[in-house]
């Protein structure tokens, strides 16, 4: 089983609530769902959110949704995705994905977890040697590599950062990368202040009503023509 995690949650110092934030009328973390599940690779999605009271109306929102939720520690991200993988049953690969990231690409998502899956890897990204535009990195981390490192961290601020050990130590684990044809890695798509939101919701106008499904690609060619979006341009 190939599981997504997806972490979310309501407290930003820089946007708060920025899970609920509409994009062409729904919450962007509904949003973001929707793209995921556009990935063949997936068996199945779950939102990590912490057990803060902040937290409690996003967790509410996404059950009465059908939606499965995990609630885990604030600060130890690395045990919530560890628990996401032991609920969910016999799990061979998570997908780490990130709550700011309106435009995850299903594409990508797919490429990464292939890439995993004929390397052999136990960690697969785009992340690493960063080629892509930020807001569209996938991780993929082998069950038993996130294990390992769930037992074995010892220092909470490493904790924080689910993949942080895995990342750190190539020589342990085996690790694949995912390059884009050009370097894009200068391009920010990430919503962590109120000008993101306004991007990203530009963006969802002009794309979204002709084509739910659209992609980095469109993205791109939509950013490239228009002046007023020029600070996000290649």
């Amino acid at each position: 089983m190939i599981l997504a995690v997806l972490q979310a949650r309501m407290g930003s110092s820089r946007l708060p609530g920025k899970a609920m934030a509409t994009l062409q009328g729904q919450p962007m973390i509904l949003r973001q769902l929707e793209r995921i599940r556009q990935a063949a690779t997936l068996s199945k999605i779950i939102v990590a959110t912490s057990d803060q009271p902040a937290d409690d109306a996003l967790a509410g929102f996404l059950v009465s949704r059908g939606v499965t939720v995990h609630r885990g520690a604030g600060a130890d991200i690395l045990d919530r995705i560890a628990r996401c993988a032991e609920a969910a049953g016999p799990v061979s690969h998570i997908v780490r994905l990130k709550g700011d990231a309106p435009f995850v690409d299903p594409g990508l998502i797919d490429q990464t977890v292939k890439l995993a899956l004929s390397t052999g890897a136990d960690y697969a990204s785009n992340r690493v040697y960063r080629t892509y535009p930020a807001g569209l990195e996938v991780e993929v981390i082998s069950a038993a590599a996130l294990r390992t490192a769930a037992a074995e961290e010892r220092d909470p601020l490493a904790r924080i950062s689910p993949t942080a050990a895995i990342r750190s130590q190539p020589n342990r684990f085996r690790h694949a990368h995912l390059r884009a044809v050009r370097d894009w890695s200068a391009l920010d798509w990430r919503v962590k202040t109120p000008a993101d939101l306004a991007f990203a919701r530009s963006i969802y106008d002009a794309l979204y009503p002709a084509d739910p499904g659209f992609r980095m690609g469109d993205v791109l060619d939509l950013v490239e023509s228009k002046q007023d979006l020029g600070r996000f341009a290649a």
